[in-house]
């Protein structure tokens, strides 16, 4: 596991564990606010020095603009819980128009034994909860793109397409969007970046330019991080004027897309600055993402790490959970854990705990659809995945579960759409290998077996394809009767597992039809599995 150890910071007849987020003192465990507690801690971390009212309003609230009075009722709260005030001023001191240092001895070390009347923190209300999830997820402005030369009647998308935009963003439960009321009062971002992220709190803001040029209407979207100015994706759309309505509404769903890949990127570029002992449970969540995509075993252990940190800092955080049944699903799959039954257990509890927390987020319906594959009950799974779909019709990854579950259920024309909505939707996915595998077997079910190899192959060769791509090659490469290519396909699946085993492989793929399980037994047996 890759947990810190415990820092303890004592001073007084406190002790403040920066591991358990706990405030302990003679009575036991004193109850204080998340961001309370990430106050205190950040004073006692800089004692050497005084911290500036910026400097905490960027840690603690994320450079959102907040007032005087916020950051001195946190000041107050951490000071009456130490029972101390503003008068004394024996641990937090005011430096005024400076800043606040914190004051009182400090000693670390290892934690020392509380009395046994030890008493719990109080529960965070449903709404304290809520709030603290919320003040995690990205921040988002969708701002009205700017219109460059005379567009006549198709002036109006310059408003539409960001308002369609707001629209579906907000379905997206990670993100939280600022509304139109708000983002369309601005209309320069080059000029009023800063001042929008002042003004609306927001790490991110979306613009964009739409501009008609004699039969061609261009779209040019710009994502840009308000923290530094930076750009972090941008993209042009072309299209004939005359079809503007018939592709907008796939201009929106390519934005969408991108952004669902583009903005977790960069929140995990932005954690791996953090150490590790400061990662809060979104950064984790994120950077936990980021390994778990890379589809080996020492990123998968390093992705569940990160993603039980993130729920032992927020034990509501659904997608925290939906991360970790994504890692024991990816171990039971792939063997990564040789108990295999364990792993799926994980799988499905964790799955459970995602959904209790927010049944409404599509990873999580995702994570649980998928943990039925495990038990070969892949009926069961078809309602989860159906309503991840449901939940948000851009989820790119639903609809692979579906392309995956389908040819499995004999369903090979289904299949193949779902495949073709998955890779449109995602044409960059980190799963794009499992896309064109699961097109794949989806010709491979309407016995059209040169379609299937031509997606076997360039699953096999991209990005993040595990070693069971390369046995579905030998399987559809021997169905096809290209041996030598079949057993090329064999031999570097061995070389990257030598345990692999037909066991292996209808585990993870298990198709109904009888006949179909003795044929890949067949070829799979030729070619020494």
């Amino acid at each position: 596991m890759l947990y810190c150890p415990t820092m303890i910071y004592r001073f007084d007849q406190f002790e403040l564990d920066t591991e358990k987020l706990e405030l302990r003192g003679d009575g036991g465990v004193i109850a204080l606010e998340p961001q309370v507690f990430a106050l205190l801690a950040f004073l006692v971390e800089n004692r050497d020095r005084v911290v500036s009212k910026d400097e905490i309003v960027e840690k603690i609230w994320e450079g959102r603009i907040v007032s005087d009075s916020a950051v001195s009722s946190r000041i107050k709260s951490a000071r009456q819980a130490l029972g101390d005030d503003g008068v004394s001023q024996r641990f937090i001191r005011t430096m005024h128009r400076i800043g606040f240092r914190f004051v009182a001895d400090v000693v670390q070390g290892a934690p020392r034994a509380i009395a046994s009347n030890v008493r719990e923190p109080q529960a965070a209300s449903p709404i304290e909860r809520a709030s603290t999830l919320d003040a995690m997820r990205p921040t988002i402005a969708v701002l009205p793109f700017r219109l460059v030369g005379i567009a006549g009647p198709y002036a109006t998308i310059a408003d539409a397409l960001p308002d369609e935009l707001i629209t579906q963003l907000s379905r997206l439960r990670w993100l939280f969007v600022i509304a139109r009321g708000s983002s369309f009062r601005f209309r320069n971002p080059v000029a009023e970046l800063a001042r929008i992220r002042t003004a609306l709190n927001v790490r991110y803001c979306l613009s964009g330019v739409v501009e008609v040029r004699g039969k061609t209407l261009s779209v040019a979207v710009e994502l840009a991080d308000t923290h530094d100015s930076g750009v972090v994706w941008g993209e042009a759309f072309h299209i004939e004027v005359d079809g503007v309505h018939q592709v907008r509404e796939e201009i929106v769903q390519a934005i969408i897309n991108a952004l669902e890949l583009q903005i977790p990127l960069n929140e995990a570029r932005h954690a791996r600055w953090k150490a590790p002992e400061q990662l809060d449970a979104w950064s984790a969540y994120h950077l936990g993402l980021q390994h778990a995509f890379r589809f080996n075993k020492a990123d998968n252990e390093a992705a569940t790490a990160l993603f039980r940190r993130a729920v032992d800092l927020e034990p509501t955080f659904a997608r925290g959970y939906a991360g970790l049944s994504f890692t024991r699903f990816q171990d039971a799959f792939l063997h990564y854990d040789p108990n295999v039954e364990a792993a799926a257990d994980d799988a499905r509890r964790c799955a459970e705990r995602s959904l209790e927390y927010d049944p409404m987020d599509p990873f999580a319906n995702f994570t649980m659809g998928r943990s039925f594959w495990l038990k070969g009950d892949l009926e069961s799974s078809l309602p989860w995945l159906d309503r991840a779909n449901t939940l948000n019709p851009n989820y790119a990854q639903g609809r692979y579960a579906r392309a995956f579950t389908d040819p499995m259920l004999g369903e090979g024309l289904s299949g193949q759409a779902y495949a073709d909505a998955a890779m449109a939707l995602s044409p960059l996915d980190p799963l794009l290998y499992a896309m064109q595998a699961t097109r794949a077997f989806s010709h491979v079910v309407r016995g059209e077996l040169d379609d299937a190899v031509l997606w076997i192959d360039r699953a096999r060769r991209s990005p993040g394809a595990h070693v069971l791509i390369d046995a579905i090659g030998a399987v559809v490469h021997g169905l096809r009767g290209d041996d030598a290519q079949a057993r090329q396909c064999a031999a570097t699946a061995r070389s990257r597992d030598p345990s692999l085993r037909q066991e292996d492989f209808f585990r993870a793929f298990p198709f109904r039809s009888a006949l179909m399980r003795k044929q890949f037994a067949e070829i799979l047996t030729r070619y020494g599995f």
